[in-house]
């Protein structure tokens, strides 16, 4: 196996690992310590990548990048915020919230893992990144993410290790 299709299978194996990890934050039950935990979480993913494939790596720049390219708007980035705030309402908020925030955070946490993937796989680093492309290549992961089925996406990501092992 070469070095590329290494890094690629252990990049593989660290997004999936902290999507698990943000899906599981996504159900803290306090609100605004959920979202602080589900963005620590996606800060030690781009650590884990970028140590993967030899990027320096500044948490400092990491927060403001995760900030620009997650946090930059759109509809679709709403659920986890209100889903956050959903839990200041006893019963009906919190039971809310545990279908919406895992699901946003799962999604969320894989757009932004398979991004920086390819982004340090073309040998980007956190200096020359180009925000409003990795913007759009994050939208379209997102979307890839929390429309697909679970059964689909376990099936995909066995078929990216395969295809990485290979």
């Amino acid at each position: 196996m070469s070095d590329a299709n290494t890094r690629q299978a252990e990049a593989l194996r660290i997004i999936k690992s902290k999507v698990g990890w943000a899906t599981g934050a996504g159900l803290v039950p306090i609100p605004l310590l959920d979202l602080a935990a589900i963005t620590a979480v996606q800060v030690r993913l781009v650590q884990q990548l970028a140590r993967v494939y030899d990027v320096p790596f500044r948490a400092d720049a990491v927060k403001r990048i995760v900030g620009v390219v997650v946090g930059s708007g759109g509809a679709v980035l709403v659920a986890a915020p209100v889903a956050s705030m959903l839990k200041v309402f006893p019963v009906l908020g919190t039971f809310l919230s545990t279908f919406v925030e895992p699901a946003a955070a799962a999604a969320s946490t894989y757009a932004l893992g398979h991004v920086f993937m390819q982004h340090f796989e073309s040998g980007g680093t956190l200096l020359n990144l180009d925000p409003d492309a990795m913007r759009q290549h994050y939208y379209e992961e997102y979307r890839k993410k929390h429309n697909e089925p679970a059964a689909t996406h376990e099936a995909t990501v066995a078929h990216e290790a395969a295809a990485a092992a290979a």
